[in-house]
């Protein structure tokens, strides 16, 4: 293998010859082999950018390796990330070389947006360890799913691209165990059940989203017929308690879109309590006591917590599992509420 480069921060240029381990393998799996690549989103995108030849002509992701194939990789030099360190005290669960796992706060959004440029989770992750990867000098720190602003609760991080590929895997795959809570205005009908939609864009308010509904006014829901807006959304629900009022209600994820949790309980008349952007306020006055509909009112957020989450560790394959309770003055509202 020849590998060129001027220095530590420049371009590089990989020559080999096909492995004999390379040998009949589509170009973007053998290159996962090579310790300078290593993952498939990584050869992925050195294919994409036109970075990567085979005897001199720029190949296809596809393209099956022959032992007398010489291949040439440029790899990008790397780009000083723009992201500022934001110096917050994160609530650290557990972290090792591959994933940091996070109880995140309420009121801190996830990553850099309009808004909010410089005091997100992601700018506090670069406060804390210098190992979030950034992909060929672009900025990826590692976020394989989202919690909202006001959602508080558990959230896992990759530390590697490999981390990040495996987890991103185990999401899209459905394989993550996740549960979240939350305090609903209205009365729950079923102690159980399952809402499925396809969501989109809410048609008028750009902010929400929102179900397709077919022409019967109800959410479509066959899953083998979709429309041609919205992704396929699942959400499993448990109703805990039912008092004055409001529902303590649990639910498991099968999928994680946009909102989902928050558009399927309003869309069946269970506005999560503080969620103004969908409806919650103008159901408090249902609520049978003066108190709790002063206390509704007060709330700094919506209550909504992610309280448990499992996954494989991508390195050693051990089955994680962590459990988060509410923070403890929404606790302590709740407990005083009678749900809990």
């Amino acid at each position: 293998m020849e590998n060129k480069s001027n220095s530590e921060n420049s371009e590089q240029t990989i020559q080999i010859t096909a492995l004999p381990e390379m040998v009949g393998l589509r170009l973007d799996k053998a290159l996962t082999l090579l310790p300078e690549v290593e993952t498939r989103s990584r050869a992925s995108h050195l294919i994409e950018n036109s970075l990567v030849k085979v005897n001199g002509k720029v190949a296809k992701a596809s393209l099956a390796l022959k032992s007398t194939d010489l291949l040439e990789i440029t790899l990008p030099a790397p780009v000083p990330t723009e992201l500022q360190s934001y110096d917050l005290k994160l609530d650290v669960l557990f972290e090792d070389s591959d994933v940091i796992v996070i109880n995140k706060p309420a009121g801190l959004v996830v990553h850099p947006a309009a808004g909010h440029a410089h005091d997100t989770l992601v700018n506090a992750l670069i406060s804390h360890t210098d190992d979030l990867s950034m992909k060929f000098g672009e900025e990826r720190p590692g976020i394989v799913h989202r919690l909202d602003k006001e959602t508080s609760g558990i959230i896992v991080v990759a530390k590697n691209d490999k981390a990040h590929e495996s987890l991103t895997s185990q999401f899209k795959e459905r394989s993550t165990h996740r549960i979240y809570y939350a305090v609903t205005i209205g009365t729950a009908r079923n102690l159980s059940g399952t809402i499925k939609s396809f969501l989109a864009r809410h048609p008028v308010d750009r902010k929400k989203y929102a179900s397709v509904i077919g022409d019967d006014r109800r959410p479509l829901q066959d899953q083998e017929d979709p429309p041609m807006i919205g992704k396929w959304a699942v959400t499993h629900y448990e109703t805990v308690n039912r008092k004055s009022g409001l529902s303590y209600m649990k639910l498991k994820l099968e999928t994680g879109r946009t909102h989902q949790i928050r558009v399927h309980l309003s869309e069946n008349g269970l506005p999560i309590a503080g969620d103004t952007l969908y409806g919650a306020d103008r159901k408090i006055k249902s609520v049978e006591q003066r108190q709790i509909q002063e206390d509704l009112r007060a709330l700094p957020r919506f209550l909504l917590h992610a309280a448990e989450l499992g996954f494989t560790h991508p390195r050693t394959q051990e089955r994680m599992f962590f459990k988060q309770d509410w923070p403890e003055d929404i606790l302590s509202l709740i407990k005083k509420w009678g749900l809990v």
